[in-house]
């Protein structure tokens, strides 16, 4: 037993790996090896370690795709004692695709929703220099189906961003009951100062013959070309 040893400075299997697997400068060889010894803990705290691979890149590409892929594999594997971790990833990542992919393979659809409306409600509709994060969690929301986005995604319909708002009007009307939003989606439509914006509230409001509420004089003055308004205040494209 060496000195260091007999004072238990000795590290654990997790802190003997963990720095190598998030070393793009690290052998690739040596880091398949500690990718392959965390994977085998099946620990929260190991999967923890492991989620750092997905913060780096490392050359060449094929490499780096290999390592994320068998990454990926191990934490799936790992199963229950993975939630944890990948949910902590999913809330600070900069990118949603890999810790959502993981929770998808790790718990039922409803959970996966659960997370990502918690991360929408951290983020408000202020001006961000950066605004990427919140518009991912929007486009994901467009390919889920829950009764609890319509209500979620309807104050970002106002946000100072065009393009999150494009993408919350999708998620909006992707739902299959979005009336809990309608009277934000009429008020978004008298407001909404992009083309593609306004065309997809009018395209959503005449598909379920929606009036457009008490806005109309003004909605009538900015309608695209071939839209019109007809004697309920529903939208009809022209021909």
């Amino acid at each position: 037993m060496g000195l260091f040893d007999f004072f238990g400075s000795k590290k654990s299997p997790v802190e003997k790996h963990a720095g190598r697997v998030a070393d793009r400068r690290a052998q690739a060889p040596d880091r398949w090896d500690s990718i392959q010894a965390l994977g085998a803990l099946k620990s929260p705290e190991a999967v923890q370690a492991l989620l750092a691979r997905f913060t780096i890149y490392a050359d060449p590409s094929i490499t780096d795709q290999e390592e994320k892929d068998e990454t990926f594999r191990l934490i799936v594997e790992t199963g229950a004692p993975a939630i944890d971790p990948v949910v902590a990833f999913l809330r600070r990542s900069e990118s949603l695709g890999w810790p959502l992919k993981l929770l998808d393979r790790l718990v039922p659809a409803e959970r996966v929703v659960t997370e990502l409306l918690a991360v929408l409600e951290t983020m408000d509709t202020e001006y961000q220099r950066d605004p990427t994060r919140k518009v991912q969690v929007l486009q994901t929301l467009e390919d889920r189906r829950d009764v609890r986005i319509a209500p979620a995604v309807a104050r970002f319909l106002e946000d100072v961003n065009e393009t999150a708002r494009f993408h919350a009007i999708a998620a909006l009307f992707a739902q299959e009951d979005p009336s809990p939003a309608r009277a934000a989606a009429q008020k978004a439509l008298s407001r909404e100062d992009s083309v593609r914006g306004r065309t997809r509230l009018l395209e959503a409001f005449a598909e379920r013959g929606w009036d457009v509420g008490e806005g109309r004089a003004a909605i009538e003055k900015t309608l695209p070309a071939g839209w019109s308004l007809d004697k309920a205040g529903v939208p009809r494209k022209k021909g």
